[in-house]
């Protein structure tokens, strides 16, 4: 049973429904019903919303895997705190004018991180448990 991740997915999912709320709201003030219309506010909201969906669910498989695997405790909270941090902080920097912005950077670079140490540990642990040498 998982009881480490589903805290992260939880917090993430109110905050993939804040990303949603807000590109329906940046829509209707620009009265576009589909696609961009051309609106660098509204490319931006899509971009948010979406990047987040892109990257979130399978991040989170893969720390729910490391779980089902046996983490360590320290390793589940800080690989789930880091992507929790790293999605607020690619939101907040797609949502600046600045490109490519340094707190997008750094949101791609802990969702990478997180998503690499993840894969990593599962491949070891993979191959500690079929006993390869």
């Amino acid at each position: 049973m998982l009881k480490i991740i589903p805290l992260y997915a939880a917090l993430l999912a109110l905050f993939y429904v804040y990303l949603s709320a807000r590109t329906i709201g940046v829509r209707r003030n620009a009265k576009i019903s589909i696609g961009d219309g051309g609106d660098d506010s509204m490319l931006r909201a899509m971009r948010m919303h979406a990047n987040f969906a892109e990257y979130a669910p399978i991040t989170l498989l893969l720390l729910a895997f490391v779980e089902m695997q046996g983490g360590p405790s320290w390793m589940l909270h800080t690989l789930g705190a880091l992507l929790l941090i790293a999605r607020l902080s690619h939101a907040y920097g797609i949502s600046s004018a600045e490109a490519p912005g340094k707190f997008r950077v750094a949101g791609m670079a802990g969702t990478f991180t997180t998503i690499v140490i993840s894969g990593f540990w599962l491949i070891n642990t993979f191959v500690i448990s079929q006993g390869f040498p």
